[in-house]
């Protein structure tokens, strides 16, 4: 992934949440920000999202057809914007579509593309300046294309704040799931993981993915040491002990590790140990000293100098910005 601005930010709380759709969208990413987005899980207690998809009317999905709720015009009503995947890189996308996706920027929204919906961005000129990415198969051809935008070939996604893309298929959900996070906080973005049974956080970029084979779980050499060292993150674990688990030399884990994550075994463990006490600041009323000492960071001065590192706020101010958004909630009944 790469993150601009990965806080909670000070904007409105994002609550309405648009689908721009048309002619020529791919269906796997609009199902993917419609099951996210369209329902709460039930353990989850906070108000959800209010979705609505806007098209120019009835839209052809291969054999699907979508009515949707309002016109395009309605898109700069919304505090989010989704542009689901283009499927036809080569075409220029609809003008309403384009003039629509930045007349909604240019209201105050937070626009969102997943996989190749960046096409669509870039020409609304939203990606100018701007770190971006798109499916890798067609990176090239948006840097050829638009090139005032700064692709990243290599990422999940990027977030510049008002503007975020995904890369391909599957990291549009990593994409969405990071929008719960930044809006509800990593516990909420856990739970919506949980039942969509995906992880919460993939660590790496999409280059792991590309042209290479994905091993079946059950015979990869990492399946059980994942578990196993996310169950003992409250431990100084070195790249010896995780070496030592999976039965294999550093040099051999370290391999694996990239082939299998897209970074190293140090750095995939601090961001599991920041991810811990970003759960603990949210669900616990912890001292950053037992914060630092469950996650395995050894001391306050180390847990806040990696977790503003990492996240861009310090922990007190990350527990204030979630412990307030909680306490305005509504109790559950």
């Amino acid at each position: 992934m790469s993150v601009g601005n990965d806080v909670p930010r000070t904007l409105p709380d994002m609550t309405s949440v648009a689908l721009a759709v048309t002619d020529g969208m791919l269906h796997f990413e609009l199902s993917v920000a419609h099951e996210v987005f369209g329902s709460a899980p039930d353990a989850v207690a906070v108000p959800w999202y209010d979705l609505t998809v806007c098209g120019p009317g009835t839209v052809p999905f291969g054999p699907f057809r979508l009515e949707p709720d309002h016109g395009l015009d309605r898109l700069r009503d919304a505090d989010t914007v989704i542009v689901p995947g283009w499927a036809d890189v080569d075409a220029a996308p609809p003008a309403a579509l384009v003039d629509a996706v930045r007349a909604a920027h240019e209201a105050g929204a937070r626009v969102v593309s997943l996989c190749t919906g960046a096409f669509v961005l870039a020409a609304a000129g939203l990606l100018d300046g701007r770190r971006a990415t798109t499916h890798w198969a067609h990176t090239g051809v948006l840097a050829a294309r638009h090139p005032a935008v700064e692709v990243d070939p290599d990422v999940l996604y990027v977030d510049e704040g008002t503007v975020l893309t995904s890369a391909g298929k599957a990291a549009a959900l990593d994409l969405c799931l990071h929008l719960v996070r930044l809006d509800h906080g990593s516990s909420v973005a856990n739970t919506v993981a949980r039942r969509l049974v995906v992880p919460p956080h993939r660590s790496g970029g999409q280059a792991q993915f590309v042209t290479a084979p994905v091993p079946a779980q059950d015979d990869h050499p990492l399946t059980a040491l994942f578990p196993w060292a996310l169950e003992r993150l409250d431990r100084p674990l070195t790249v010896e002990d995780l070496a030592r688990r999976a039965g294999m030399s550093s040099r051999h884990l370290t391999r694996h590790f990239r082939a299998a994550t897209g970074t190293t075994p140090l750095r995939w463990l601090l961001t599991q140990r920041v991810r811990r006490a970003q759960e603990l600041l949210e669900r616990t009323d912890d001292g950053v000293d037992a914060i630092a000492t469950a996650t395995g960071m050894g001391t306050a001065t180390t847990l806040r100098r990696h977790f503003h590192r990492t996240l861009g706020v310090p922990p007190d101010s990350y527990r204030r910005t979630f412990r307030t958004r909680a306490a305005a909630l509504p109790e559950a009944p």
